[in-house]
């Protein structure tokens, strides 16, 4: 205001607007001609300097918007980099720097939402890399690798119109089957068995499963011989899977081997670190205990198999209704499900084929060697790239050998089995203890190297010298000669998931419901995508959680249906009958106690 004052005065105290009293000139007077011109106005103070607080908070500005162009610059880097392998055909590699890209924004611990900028770096990138997701679907499974389809999923092409004396050279071979289940030969199961030997896609698809068996195969026998169920049932996996033990349904969800639904009492731990769908061997144990729970309601293997497809409630009333209690009654009165009629036969057609290979073609068949491994059980989180670093495995390797953990990272507070490639659990049981155990989250370990120094190993993992040279121990001036490993004090990197997809928010959805659906905390998804609350605008594209393969099939989708929903899950059309809709009571999770070689199975 003093400046605004000073504008309205005159020397002598002269107000123009509100003259005083005796500084106002009586008369007009005329300055002498010698005067020198006087000023209108009184020279203007020197600005007065900011206080310190506003010249911090101005430098603070400024550097964050610095860090925000040079994350942004660092964002678009990634994205090049992924736009580049993408016109490449490398589709992985293009995921990889495209969820780099994003993650970059996810964890820099700058406010998305309130930055502007950052704001529109990120729906860009978003909405680009979602479109480039969609072309990629077009080729195969968008960027994760394409992964095989099951015999089920390519035996749309099936015809029943079979020549006699194929079905009458199916009969004879029957005769001389041994199972444990009693097998039939009508014309639909020689359908099958036809496509299978005699079509390129249905033999190659059926053999890639035999092969992909030899892995579980010695595991899976032992537990269904452990719970009192047909070995033959082992089959039910080609229809299912066709042993693939990451194998997601995209639509229903259902997933795993045997490919249980998300929700349902199975004795399966479901949380954000662990989905034991996934784990091989405790997924085999409710799957038997389950199908053995079926049989002792309907009384017979095959309706049994039928409810695993369709729902033991929707089976019951079929028999209710018609008053057989026979599949191929219900099958031949359309009492079933498409999906279900096929679903029998063609897992008799793989029993068959797998009894008899070199007569039907598949004298090829070379089994995948048994998965073996040593496990060791923990309670504590521990990072898989510290578990590559003490045991020499790759990641990728350890995620195999693991494939229910759902993060990096195994879960805290709780036992975890954790698989270690065969012969290394006492390397691992060595190395671990020098790293504390609330650290082995986040730190590394590092076999050290000819010509390698502490300045060098913390510029690779970027950690302060310091820092290094304390956790070991060790003078920072000193060498480290005669070091044969250090540990590395990486600091916790922002939680964030390691296998994500875009999801693109349907109305009515909230972040609550979306949080809910894919198995992660509100926190974390508020943290990965810049949100607060919990409402999102439909159609806009956020990060989620996500099993680590998917699977697009034809015949999972109509699994999908109301009409046709998974036994294992629960039918969306129809409810069940009480006692058929329950879940078996005494099916619980499988722990294993073995600290050694939990698998060194035979063919």
């Amino acid at each position: 205001m003093r400046m605004f004052r000073n504008r309205f005065l005159l020397p002598g105290c002269a107000l123009l607007l509100f003259p005083l009293s005796g500084c106002t000139p009586s008369r007009p007077t005329s300055a002498p001609v010698s005067a020198q011109p006087q000023a209108t106005a009184p020279a203007l103070p020197a600005p007065t300097p900011p206080p310190a607080a506003a010249q911090a908070a101005s430098a603070a500005a400024t550097a964050r918007q610095q860090r925000v162009s040079q994350l942004i610059a660092q964002v678009e880097a990634a994205y090049a980099q992924g736009d580049a392998d993408y016109k490449k055909g490398q589709l992985p590699e293009a995921k990889a720097e495209f969820d780099r890209a994003i993650d970059m924004m996810l964890s820099s611990g700058i406010d998305i939402k309130g930055t502007p900028q950052l704001r529109d770096e990120f729906d860009r990138i978003v909405d680009q890399v979602n479109s480039l997701e969609m072309e990629a679907l077009k080729q195969g499974n968008g960027f994760a690798p394409q992964v095989e389809p099951t015999p089920a999923d390519v035996a749309n092409d099936v015809t029943f119109k079979v020549d006699p004396n194929f079905v009458a050279k199916a009969r004879a071979e029957l005769a001389t089957t041994k199972s444990d289940l009693p097998l039939v030969m009508n014309d639909y199961v020689a359908a099958f068995i036809n496509f299978f030997a005699n079509t390129q896609k249905g033999h190659n698809t059926l053999l890639h499963s035999f092969q992909r068996a030899g892995r579980y195969k010695g595991m899976i026998q032992r537990v269904m011989a452990e719970e009192g169920v047909p070995q033959d049932l082992i089959y039910l996996a080609v229809a299912e899977s066709g042993f693939q033990p990451r194998a997601v349904n995209p639509r229903s969800r259902a997933g795993g081997m045997w490919q249980f639904m998300p929700r349902g009492n199975y004795g399966l731990t479901r949380d954000r670190y662990v989905d034991e769908r996934f784990d091989p061997e405790k997924s085999t144990l409710a799957y038997a205990r389950y199908m053995k729970f079926l049989y002792d309601q309907l009384g017979d293997w095959y309706l049994a198999m039928a409810a695993y497809d369709w729902g033991a409630g929707n089976v019951q009333r079929a028999v209710e209704k018609t008053g057989y209690a026979d599949f191929w009654q219900l099958y031949q009165r359309h009492e079933l499900p498409g999906e279900t009629e096929n679903y029998v036969p063609e897992i008799l057609a793989a029993i068959i084929i797998a009894n008899h290979p070199k007569q039907y073609g598949f004298d090829d068949i070379t089994l995948d060697p048994p998965v073996l491994t040593d496990t060791v059980t923990i309670n504590y989180s521990i990072d898989l790239r510290l578990v590559s670093d003490l045991v020499g495995a790759p990641v990728d390797e350890l995620e195999a050998l693991n494939p229910s953990l759902l993060r990096m990272v195994t879960p805290p507070d709780i036992s975890f089995d954790l698989h270690l490639p065969a012969g290394t659990a006492s390397l691992f049981e060595q190395r671990v203890a020098a790293i504390p155990e609330d650290k082995r989250d986040a730190w590394r370990y590092h076999l050290v190297t000819p010509g390698d120094t502490l300045a060098s190993v913390a510029r690779e993992y970027h950690v302060p010298e310091a820092a290094l040279a304390d956790a070991n121990q060790l003078s920072e001036s000193g060498g480290i000669q005669g070091v044969q490993a250090l540990v590395v004090p990486v600091p916790p990197a922002p939680s964030r998931p390691l296998h994500t997809m875009l999801y693109r928010v349907r109305r009515g959805d909230t972040l609550v419901t979306i949080a809910d659906r894919f198995g992660v905390s509100l926190s974390e998804l508020r943290r990965w995508n810049g949100l607060s609350g919990t409402r999102v605008r439909p159609g806009r594209r956020i990060r989620v959680s996500a099993p680590p393969v998917r699977r697009y099939s034809r015949t999972s989708h109509r699994r999908s249906t109301a009409s046709s929903t998974k036994a294992h899950g629960k039918p969306a059309s129809r409810k069940p009958t009480a006692k058929a809709s329950s879940t078996p009571r005494h099916a619980t999770s499988a722990s294993s106690k073995s600290k050694k070689t939990v698998a060194k199975e035979k063919n």
